[in-house]
């Protein structure tokens, strides 16, 4: 990939990443805010203006974040699989992406009652929980990524050495990419957290719920 793309493509990828960051947060705020207001219009407000940005913002910044950070890792020297905090960084991003499509369904439900005066969102109160988790999960998701992007850990994998190794040499690849056996931990521990929270979104009907 020539610098000038490369470039475009960088700032794209920024521009679009702290995009989704604050409009994440942004969700949060609306979130509880309509669980926890007194005013029963403010409450109803927020959950409408939570579906706008949902729809309008979150989900765009979302895709085309993933899909430049694919071209990205695809296009430049960094690869896909040849460095963990990428790959966890893309798999992370995969996971939020689909997640939050998944959730943004309960999201609708929520606001189409909110903008029935008629309606009572009393009725609507565990989803409205579920959002404020939700979103502070997502949250943690994407500071996460961005912690990964800044600090780089974990070095190279299996296949990035063999990669490394065949350009510069066995010894110069061996001395950048050995790493502590923490490491392999880590990427255990996120690996069983993302699977336990799957699993437990399955056993509560969670991903059944949305679409009704």
């Amino acid at each position: 990939m020539k610098p000038p793309l490369r470039k475009l493509l960088l700032t794209a990828h920024i521009a679009f990443s702290v995009g989704w960051l604050g409009a994440v947060a942004s969700f949060l705020a609306l979130a509880v805010a309509g669980l926890s207001s007194r005013n029963e219009q403010t409450a109803r407000a927020a959950y409408v203006a939570m579906d706008l940005i949902g729809w309008f913002v979150i989900v765009p910044c979302s895709l085309i974040t993933l899909l430049i950070g694919l071209v990205q890792s695809l296009g430049t020297k960094w690869g896909l699989l040849r460095h963990y905090w990428i790959l966890i960084k893309f798999l992370l991003t995969v996971g939020a992406t689909i997640l939050l499509l998944l959730h943004m369904n309960a999201t609708s439900r929520v606001a189409r009652a909110a903008a029935e005066m008629s309606s009572n969102l009393e009725l609507f109160r565990p989803l409205r929980v579920q959002l404020v988790g939700d979103a502070a999960a997502a949250l943690l998701v994407l500071l996460a990524a961005t912690i990964l992007s800044v600090y780089k850990p974990w070095g190279l994998t299996r296949y990035g050495r063999r990669k490394q190794s065949g350009r510069s040499g066995e010894s110069q690849s061996d001395s950048q990419t050995t790493g502590a056996p923490w490491d392999l931990y880590i990427l255990i521990g996120l690996g069983v957290l993302a699977l336990a929270f799957v699993i437990l979104h399955f056993a509560k009907g969670g991903f059944g719920q949305h679409g009704h």
